[in-house]
């Protein structure tokens, strides 16, 4: 249907929708300008109040706290790392469990699937996972914030699912040419899973990222803490010297404000800059190509 030809009603309803939507969006971005703003903008500015969608006296002050020691890119590379490859990890042990349990010729399947469930209700515990992660030698190490999680129970399941979408033909066809079960799993089905793997890889990447509970719990080394924690040690101690200052009538260099926007804008913007190379996958057809006729 053109244009032209739509009818008065269609065309109120897509007015409407587009400004619903625009809507929306305002309300998603409004909050992100706000802290950006915020973040660049001088204390005496701040503590006027008012939302502030722009820089008001452009100033690194909140920055230039915040990475004043080394600590700060110090705990940056520490999360990349644990990022990057806890990530690798993550899809790799999630991929190469979904796929023999797509494969409904697999012994015992049900029996599996049916412990994989469980996890997904019941938990050992913090305790108890505390004293196994210890007993394996992982406490203070960069391997306790990856290997216990490894795996989710429920993007395992929905890989699975996922799995099973992708026509037994193709995989008959691998094997008559002599491929092996793994040659199946990273030359076919993998790259035919892109979509969800970039999906499954974002949500990995973020929890990485945002981990903080497990690094208080099994890192005892602050050279090893992770950003999360350092940001968080900043506000704490960013308060403290307001909360000691003799002058709290002026906003002083040290506003906690500024500061906690700003490192709300370093442990967000990494991750944004990931999502565009990510994105493309989201939209393609799992099965585009792959099989015609």
């Amino acid at each position: 249907m053109t244009i032209e030809n739509r009818t008065m009603g269609s065309k109120v309803f897509h007015a409407v929708n587009a400004s619903l939507l625009l809507l929306f969006s305002l309300i998603t971005v409004i909050p992100f300008l706000y802290i950006l703003a915020v973040s660049f903008t001088s204390p005496a500015e701040v503590v006027k109040g008012g939302l502030m969608l722009f820089p008001k006296e452009f100033t690194l002050a909140a920055y230039r706290y915040i990475f004043s020691t080394d600590t700060m890119v110090r705990a940056i590379l520490v999360s990349v790392y644990i990022t990057v490859f806890g990530t690798a990890i993550n899809l790799f042990f999630t991929s190469i469990t979904a796929y023999p349990l797509a494969r409904s010729t697999l012994k015992g399947r049900r029996t599996i699937l049916l412990l994989v469930l469980l996890t997904m209700l019941f938990s050992g515990g913090m305790i108890p996972t505390y004293f196994v992660v210890k007993a394996f030698g992982m406490i203070n190490t960069y391997w306790s914030l990856m290997i216990p999680t490894a795996i989710s129970a429920f993007n395992l399941i929905v890989l699975k699912n996922f799995f099973q979408q992708i026509p037994d033909g193709l995989e008959d066809a691998a094997k008559i040419d002599g491929c092996s079960d793994l040659g199946i799993l990273f030359r076919i089905v993998l790259p035919l899973s892109l979509p969800a793997m970039a999906t499954f890889g974002l949500f990995y990447a973020v929890g990485h990222w945002n981990t903080y509970f497990n690094a208080v719990m099994y890192i005892n080394d602050s050279v090893k803490f992770p950003v999360q924690i350092v940001l968080r040690q900043i506000v704490l101690l960013s308060q403290d010297q307001i909360g000691d200052s003799t002058t709290q009538q002026d906003p002083g260099d040290y506003l906690p404000q500024t500061i906690r926007m700003a490192s709300i804008v370093i442990a967000t913007v990494p991750i944004l800059l990931v999502y565009p190379f990510l994105q493309k996958h989201f939209a393609k057809g799992v099965m585009l190509g792959s099989v015609k006729g």
